[in-house]
């Protein structure tokens, strides 16, 4: 990676210009993002994989967090220092773009992306230990949230995602650490999952960016 140009990706012999670079200013072309997502998801997911013209608003509001532009982030009610909570229905790309788009910033901190039944089962099989291995100082998505089984250990239950969420809240408040979700939820039944006290961190912890309820399913 060029640490002078982050806004210059290279990919295998190819160099992908996301923008310009004015004086220490990156301005960032939003055409350029699109292409290079499309070449990068290409790479990561096969040559299927695309960029669909019903998901630019989507696209539009993370290129503009992931590139922390705050002036345009605020117009959309977006604040570039709390997470991403990405929601849409089954099948809309929601943990493609989350494994994509840290890609585009690969000066920024990178995050790990988890699926949440993969954290329920370790907690099933090693306790309470892994609420704390994810309570740590790592930056984490955590992909399908809500739909993961309630965690069992020696007999006894816990809603391991929902103790991870207060976790995270307390290193988001006292060390500005970002955590990601994606989820096919919508409020209401994040809060019935998680009940009211951790869906009133998760305001804090995230912002809200939702795929249309209409979007189809793009593995089909």
């Amino acid at each position: 990676m060029n640490y002078r140009a982050p806004h210059i990706i290279t990919e295998g012999a190819i160099n992908y210009e996301l923008g310009s670079l004015k004086g220490r200013e990156i301005r960032y072309d939003f055409e350029k993002i699109l292409f290079y997502l499309d070449a990068k998801g290409k790479l990561l997911f096969g040559r299927k994989f695309k960029i669909y013209k019903e998901d630019r608003e989507i696209l539009y509001k993370l290129s503009l967090y992931f590139i922390r532009d705050r002036d345009r982030c605020k117009q959309f009610g977006i604040d570039v220092d709390k997470g991403l909570l990405l929601s849409g229905p089954v099948g809309c790309g929601k943990t493609s773009l989350m494994k994509l788009f840290k890609y585009m910033v690969p000066h920024q901190r990178p995050y790990e992306v988890i699926p949440s039944r993969n954290i329920v089962f370790g907690f099933n099989h090693l306790g309470y230990k892994i609420i704390g291995d994810y309570g740590n100082s790592q930056s984490f998505c955590f992909d399908d949230l809500g739909v993961e089984p309630q965690g069992v250990h020696f007999g006894k239950e816990c809603n391991v995602m929902g103790e991870i969420l207060l976790s995270r809240y307390e290193l988001f408040t006292e060390h500005k650490l970002k955590t990601h979700t994606t989820t096919n939820l919508n409020a209401q039944e994040l809060e019935d999952r998680y009940g009211n006290r951790v869906r009133s961190r998760m305001r804090q912890l995230f912002n809200l960016i939702a795929f249309d309820k209409g979007t189809g399913d793009k593995r089909k």
